[in-house]
């Protein structure tokens, strides 16, 4: 009798050996983006997200993270990279492989964002009900928009639209180069990490940027002259971000830690990752004038003409996407409803639900 009921702990034991072995198990994931280590983007925004996640899952998920593009290829190959399991998780713009995430390209668009927080919730909720195919290779974590694009030249102040005319300016995506080629300016199409080379070099006049990433590519010693809208008058340009994981590395995790990286992620991650991007944007415009340039703000009624003359890179995507099967105008009307009603819970106290993700204090 004692040797039977040895055997069937012993049994019950074996069963459940593999489920304690799963739960206890430490799992390991790749962290691949082009932003430098320096960067605003990786210190407050990166680096905070997977100390979060490994503290929540009490030290059983782990980072080994890669700034700067540090395993290789290019930012436009790392959605690939993440479709494709090199690595786990990556941060991108989705509109550096242009026209392939056409749907989402709508917050690009000219004059649509209000700030980073209530655009990026709104694109998060957009691409749940518009767009969920549109990155189905991967599970995307979160999607956000950085603040307002701002102008950054060597050489001319951009006070107008007609100040444009001739100059060669970096944009991000081809929505925003389009608009810098409506506005007059020679638009070149690249990748962050490779507007130094091309100030340094001459190969560009100047850049559309948002003020927080000045530091990091170090675009306020390459240039003089800053143009940033008066808030009044709308914001420029965003440009849409996308964390996103490898859809095995996701699935193989066990229950739990599934959980924890479900917790991390949505709307309200979008929501923060927008809202800390945007509070970066002070000590990018402070680094301007601690090196003396010049930075001026285009008036309200200044900014309509901008407008008037940009206005053609909305109706040239509404129509492109009815040729792609979609309904443009549906898109982008339901693009306008979503920031403007994230706009509203922004503004109000209820912002405060974001989630309270901070960086551990020094010790």
């Amino acid at each position: 009798m004692q040797r039977r009921t040895l055997l069937k702990t012993s049994a019950a034991l074996a069963l459940t050996a593999p489920a304690f072995s799963q739960a206890a198990a430490t799992v390991t994931l790749k962290f691949h983006t082009f932003m430098a280590p320096q960067s605003n983007v990786w210190q407050n925004m990166h680096k905070v997200w997977m100390d979060k996640v490994s503290k929540e899952s009490g030290g059983r998920i782990q980072f080994e993270a890669y700034p700067a593009m540090q395993l290789g290829g290019s930012p436009a190959q790392l959605y690939d990279q993440a479709k494709d399991g090199v690595v786990d998780i990556i941060w991108t713009i989705p509109g550096y492989t242009a026209g392939r995430f056409p749907r989402i390209e709508v917050f690009e668009l000219p004059f649509m964002m209000t700030n980073a927080e209530a655009t990026s919730r709104a694109c998060w909720e957009y691409m749940q009900t518009m767009a969920l195919d549109e990155f189905k290779d991967t599970q995307v974590l979160a999607l956000q928009v950085h603040g307002p694009g701002v102008f950054h030249t060597k050489d001319k102040q951009i006070k107008t639209a007609a100040d444009l005319k001739g100059l060669k300016m970096r944009g991000p995506t081809r929505q925003v180069t389009k608009m810098l080629g409506y506005l007059g300016a020679i638009p070149v199409g690249m990748p962050l990490p490779a507007i130094p080379d091309a100030l340094s070099k001459g190969t560009i006049d100047g850049a559309a940027l948002p003020w927080e990433v000045v530091p990091s590519v170090k675009v306020h010693e390459l240039t003089r002259f800053h143009s940033e809208f008066d808030p009044a008058g709308g914001a420029l340009y965003t440009a849409t971000f996308v964390l996103a994981m490898n859809k095995a590395s996701y699935q193989a995790l066990p229950p739990d830690l599934r959980k924890i990286i479900d917790n991390n992620s949505g709307l309200q991650t979008s929501g923060w990752l927008g809202r800390v991007q945007q509070a970066g944007d002070a000590a990018g415009r402070q680094a301007a004038l601690a090196h003396k340039n010049t930075i001026y703000a285009i008036p309200a009624l200044e900014a309509q003409e901008f407008k008037r003359k940009a206005a053609v890179v909305e109706v040239a995507w509404v129509e492109d996407m009815n040729q792609r099967g979609f309904d443009g105008r549906q898109l982008l009307t339901t693009a306008r409803a979503l920031i403007a009603k994230h706009s509203k819970v922004a503004a109000s106290p209820a912002s405060a639900i974001a989630p309270a993700i901070t960086r551990p204090k020094k010790t």
